[in-house]
C-alpha cells in the first residue's frame, strides 16, 4: 500500500500510538539527514509516515532544523499530503491556551533559514499567496471540533527564529499587525511543501498566551510542557479521525504547484542539480 499522507508531530507529539505495523525508514537525501527515521505504518486503513520534527527526546532546536530534507524524505516515501501538528503562543485573546488553531497565512521573522529546494543552477518561483491547503485545513477544523475540541479555522502564524521567546516589544508589534498566533517551525516546512508539490496544512496548539498578555507576561518552558502535555492527547485523535477521513485520491492546487514554476532551461540545468532535484522536476523536464 502507497504512502500518500505523511504526519509531522511536533513539540510533546512524539509518536502516535495508533500507529500498527510499524517500520522505521532512514532516507538518504540530496540535503543531509532528515530529523529521525520515518516511521512508516497503518492509521485507521491508511498508510502514513510519521517523523517527530524535533527528534528523538526532542534533541533538535527549531534553528536546528533541516527542513529540506524533512520534506524531500516525504516526498522519497510518495506522500501527497502532510498534516502538521505544533506548539505555538496567542497573540490575541480569543484564541485560549488549549484552543486548536488552522491558520491560512504566515508572516516570516526568521534569519538565515533555507527555505527552498532550488538554486544551484535550477531556478523555480512557486506562488506562495496561499500557503496552506485549505480543503486539508478545514477537514482538520471538522475532526477536531467533532472531537469537542475549541477550534478556530483562519488566522496568521508568526514564524519566529527562536529558541529564545519573543520580547514585549516584539509581541506587541506582531498584535499591532493583526497577527494570530506565533511559533518557531512552520513556515520553512509550508514552502518546502509547496516545491515538493505536497499539500501542507498545520494543527496548532494553542500553549500560552505569549508575553503580551498581563497575566502571561513571562513565558516559561514549565509551563508551555504543562499544556503540551495536555494537548498531545487530543492531537493525536485529531490526526487519526484527519487520516481516517481524508480521500488521499483527491487533487488540489498544491499537487501542480511547479507546473508553471520553473525558470531555467531544460539544456542548461546541471546535470548533478537534476539528478538531485529529480523527484521534484522529472516530470516536468522528460
Amino acid at each position: 500500500m502507497a504512502v500518500q499522507i505523511g504526519i509531522i508531530g511536533g513539540s510533546g507529539l512524539y509518536d502516535m500510538a495508533e500507529l500498527n505495523d510499524r517500520e522505521d525508514h532512514e532516507i538518504e537525501t540530496p540535503f543531509g539527514e532528515p530529523s529521525g527515521p520515518y516511521v512508516v505504518g497503518t492509521l485507521r486503513g491508511k498508510r502514513v509516515a510519521f517523523l517527530a520534527r524535533h527528534g528523538a527526546g526532542h534533541r533538535l532546536s527549531p534553528s536546528e532544523l533541516n527542513f529540506r530534507a524533512n520534506i524531500f524524505g516525504f516526498k522519497r516515501l510518495g506522500v501527497e499530503w502532510i498534516l502538521s501538528a505544533s506548539a505555538v503562543g496567542s497573540l490575541q485573546e480569543q484564541y485560549r491556551p488549549m484552543d486548536i488553531v488552522f491558520p491560512d497565512q504566515f508572516i516570516d521573522r526568521t534569519r538565515g533559514r533555507i527555505s527552498t529546494f532550488f538554486g544551484r543552477g535550477l531556478v523555480a518561483h512557486v506562488g506562495f499567496a496561499h500557503p496552506l491547503c485549505v480543503p486539508l485545513a478545514q477537514l482538520g477544523a471538522a475532526v477536531a471540533r467533532d472531537l469537542g475540541a475549541c477550534v478556530h479555522e483562519g488566522g496568521t502564524y508568526v514564524c519566529m527564529e527562536g529558541p529564545q521567546f519573543s520580547t514585549l516589544a516584539e509581541s506587541e508589534l506582531y498584535r499591532s499587525w493583526g497577527a494570530d498566533i506565533i511559533g518557531m517551525t512552520n513556515l520553512q516546512e509550508a514552502k518546502l511543501a509547496m516545491e515538493a508539490e505536497i499539500a501542507y496544512a498545520t494543527m496548532a496548539l494553542v500553549t500560552d498566551y505569549d508575553c503580551w498578555h498581563p497575566d502571561h507576561d513571562a513565558v516559561t518552558v514549565e509551563m508551555v510542557v504543562q499544556n503540551l502535555t495536555r494537548n498531545a492527547e487530543m492531537a493525536r485523535q485529531v490526526i487519526a479521525g484527519w487520516v481516517e477521513r481524508l480521500d488521499p485520491s483527491q487533487r488540489v492546487p498544491a499537487h501542480s504547484a511547479l507546473q508553471h514554476a520553473l525558470m531555467t532551461r531544460p539544456d542548461a540545468i546541471p546535470e548533478q542539480t537534476r539528478r538531485d532535484l529529480a523527484p521534484l522536476v522529472d516530470k516536468y523536464l522528460s
